[in-house]
């Protein structure tokens, strides 16, 4: 048996318990371009599953099913790098790689990509984060504008309180706040081009953008109503979590509310880390946990994780439809890098190998009226 004819019968093994075949006639069966990519992956694991991708070694029709029977199966702890296993921990201890130097990082290389590229991609609220469709919304707009009024509703938003927005994106969050509850928004962002599509989308409402990070907020800003951070929390990092929530503490009034949305799983990806959010962590319920005690009192854990399926494949949908418009600006190995993105992470959701949560926190415990907003 020849080295490659070895592989591939170890290729074959570890894809059968997910019930993918490769050449196979199934949607999310893998097709191989190149058998290079087999040596590829025994050596980089996950990261070079997604490399391979990207260099067009081998194809799926349907590429968000095949990660979700991956996972699923849990065929990846058999692929894991374990030199990537042994490099994180290294930078991890020697680098710090959430500090406010760092943190500009993923503005440059992600938020910054180019605005043109999230306005065909996203709603029309630019609400990059999971959308709501416990509600009954058929489709991602009305999705997306129900998960905003289901954020003010836990919130509990009145006429002329002050609304802190830690990541508060292209501003999607802050129009619909100050426009429908008549609240004074200030927002931060880490990623310039955010900052310019928000100012321009807030004019002339109560609402200031700065581009800073959640660790520069002057002490001058003051006290705060309500806290919001939508889909920010996975870029904190776990040396930082307790450091952010003594900021959040610190700048919210006694009797305030703060509402986190953020995913949570375990760690990170080496493919997602080095194309898509430089320095990610997801947060693990615990730590969140242990990162809110003697601050903050939990009056709800929502998970809706199940959302980011259908939130993800409407991404996809628009960029897909876009792409023709934007293929000569951004190129075929970038529309292969973000279809492995979006479909991988619709993929990691459908497996529930990730969560979304909705965590409503205050400083006072539950009052005994409090009722779960759905």
């Amino acid at each position: 048996m020849t080295a490659q004819s070895w592989l591939h019968t170890w290729a074959e093994a570890r894809l059968r318990p997910a019930g993918i075949t490769i050449n196979g006639p199934n949607p999310w069966d893998m097709q191989v371009h190149n058998t290079k990519l087999y040596g590829y992956v025994m050596g980089f694991g996950p990261r070079g599953l997604g490399e391979a991708y990207m260099y067009g070694w081998w194809n799926c029709e349907q590429l968000d099913e095949f990660i979700a029977r991956l996972l699923r199966a849990q065929v990846h702890a058999g692929w894991q790098s374990e030199m990537w296993n042994i490099s994180l921990a290294v930078m991890r201890v020697l680098t710090n790689m959430q500090s406010v130097a760092r943190s500009r990082i993923v503005g440059t290389r992600h938020y910054d990509v180019g605005n043109d590229l999230f306005e065909r991609m996203l709603d029309p609220h630019m609400m990059y984060s999971c959308a709501y469709y416990g509600r009954g919304a058929a489709n991602l707009n009305d999705a997306q504008e129900d998960k905003l009024r289901l954020t003010c509703e836990k919130l509990q938003l009145a006429r002329g309180m002050r609304v802190l927005d830690i990541g508060c994106g292209w501003g999607g969050f802050a129009r619909f706040a100050a426009e429908r509850y008549g609240v004074e928004v200030v927002g931060l962002t880490i990623s310039e081009e955010q900052a310019v599509l928000a100012r321009e989308w807030c004019k002339g409402l109560p609402v200031s953008i700065l581009f800073k990070d959640y660790r520069e907020l002057p002490p001058e800003i003051g006290l705060f109503d309500r806290i919001v951070s939508i889909g920010m929390f996975e870029h904190v990092g776990p040396k930082y979590y307790r450091i952010y929530m003594e900021i959040a503490e610190k700048h919210l009034k006694e009797r305030g509310l703060f509402l986190l949305h953020s995913i949570g799983g375990h760690g990170c990806d080496p493919w997602f880390n080095k194309y898509i959010f430089p320095g990610g962590v997801l947060p693990a319920e615990d730590q969140i946990r242990a990162s809110l005690k003697g601050l903050f009192h939990i009056w709800d854990w929502h998970n809706f994780g199940r959302d980011y399926d259908p939130t993800l494949l409407a991404w996809y949908a628009n960029f897909e439809r876009a792409w023709p418009e934007l293929q000569e600006k951004y190129g075929e190995r970038f529309f292969r890098m973000w279809r492995y993105y979006l479909l991988g992470m619709a993929g990691g959701f459908r497996a529930e190998e990730v969560k979304l949560w909705q965590i409503l926190l205050a400083k006072q415990p539950a009052r005994s009226s409090y009722a779960p907003v759905r």
